[in-house]
């Protein structure tokens, strides 16, 4: 064989291979996880409940948010008298720590923690708790006035040990290319999460709502995803996590492609390392299909940036080989074109149309994927990080917070 027809077959080894991977991630599996939830049905009990609840926020420099933050939990449906609020902040020294001590007079906690990281807080703000349900938020998340209800009624069914809500994102207050494309991307997973909770479990929980009951919850390691680990931990103790709808909060999306790439970067360099101290998940012996939910949504989904720079790659050596890899390539050319564009574009009105949002968001997601799996290759940690805020003035107590905000994590 000619070595010019060695390299064209080494190209569509490759290039099969990894279509045949992307393929599967991208469009079998979660086709499979649609039919599966219209298929097998594992009903959760529900009854209008009223546990004593602690709702747990951590908090770093979050004097822009953290007044209006209050406010939302102090406006709950949901009896004063069986609900806490434990504020941990953690090294503060804008002012979120003084802001939260002036709420103290209606059952709001404060931890004023020197500077631990997130973990630490969480676990300190869960020790200083007394609730039968925690309740995880952020600092510039919203809940629905109902939020909390419709989490707890979940906990009617002794089977439950944890209940994922649903984050949705505000509107986005410029023309975000990145801001929209996210929306999409929560829009299909919110329809994945419901057919995997109607089958048996969601994989994991959004740290901007979620609940499990005290006795399932594990010391937060550092150097991970908080969420994820705390909320799979409900599953590696046999009960279940499941979805509800109907318990709301709103976030801010991100305000620039820059700070969304850094997020995406951190959550994913986390993520994974959660999900390699939870690996006991892993094992369908024990967690059944569980375990596959799991592989495919941490760990094949984020790690799909190999498969389509190999299919990158191999493409043009491929080109005069058929109509078949002549199609791949232009599709390839166009998705990375427009995703290139639309990241350019992201502050215009034009960066908001889908044929430009979604590839932008596609293309900045799978180079956050490709330095988080750098990052865990050569062992970088992201343990502790500075919330990224526009300066802003706030209100002794939050009253009249600007209402401008950008995601914690």
């Amino acid at each position: 064989m000619s070595p010019g027809g060695l390299v064209r077959g080494v190209a569509k080894s490759v290039f099969w291979a990894s279509g045949a991977t992307i393929v599967a991630t991208y469009v079998a599996f979660p086709v499979g996880l649609l039919v599966r939830g219209a298929v097998v049905r594992r009903p959760v009990r529900s009854a209008a409940i009223e546990p004593s609840v602690s709702i747990i926020i951590a908090a770093r420099n979050e004097a822009r948010d953290i007044g209006r933050r209050l406010k939302n939990l102090a406006a709950l449906d949901y009896p004063p008298d069986r609900l806490e609020v434990v504020v941990a902040s953690d090294g503060s020294d804008d002012g979120t720590a003084s802001i939260v001590a002036g709420w103290s007079d209606r059952g709001v906690q404060l931890l004023d923690l020197p500077r631990v990281g997130k973990a630490d807080a969480l676990n300190a703000a869960v020790a200083a708790s007394s609730g039968e349900i925690l309740v995880f938020s952020d600092a510039n998340s919203e809940f629905a006035p109902d939020a909390v209800r419709a989490l707890v009624r979940r906990f009617a069914d002794p089977e439950v040990g944890g209940v994922a809500g649903d984050q949705r994102y505000e509107a986005a207050p410029t023309g975000d290319a990145i801001a929209e494309g996210e929306r999409g991307y929560w829009d299909l997973d919110r329809m994945l999460k419901i057919a995997e909770s109607r089958a048996g479990n969601v994989v994991s929980a959004t740290g901007a709502i979620y609940a499990i009951r005290r006795e399932l919850f594990r010391s937060v390691a550092t150097g991970v995803t908080d969420d994820f680990v705390t909320s799979v931990a409900v599953v590696a103790q046999h009960r279940r996590l499941v979805f509800a709808r109907d318990a709301i909060a709103y976030e801010p999306p991100a305000r620039s492609g820059g700070d969304e790439f850094g997020r995406k970067v951190r959550i994913m360099t986390r993520g994974l390392r959660g999900t390699i101290l939870m690996r006991e998940l892993l094992d369908p012996r024990e967690h059944g299909f569980y375990a596959v939910q799991l592989a495919w949504h941490k760990i094949f989904r984020r790690l799909t940036v190999v498969p389509l720079l190999g299919l990158l790659m191999a493409s043009p050596f491929l080109v005069g080989q058929g109509w078949m890899y002549r199609l791949a390539t232009l599709a390839q050319g166009a998705v990375y074109g427009l995703g290139l564009t639309g990241l350019a574009l992201r502050g215009r009105p034009i960066g908001r149309n889908r044929l430009l949002s979604f590839p932008a968001f596609f293309c900045l997601v799978n180079l956050a994927a490709l330095q988080a799996l750098r990052n865990i290759v050569t062992g970088r940690r992201i343990d502790r990080w500075e919330p990224q805020r526009a300066a802003a003035v706030a209100d002794p107590i939050g009253r009249d917070a600007d209402a401008d905000s950008e995601p914690t994590r």
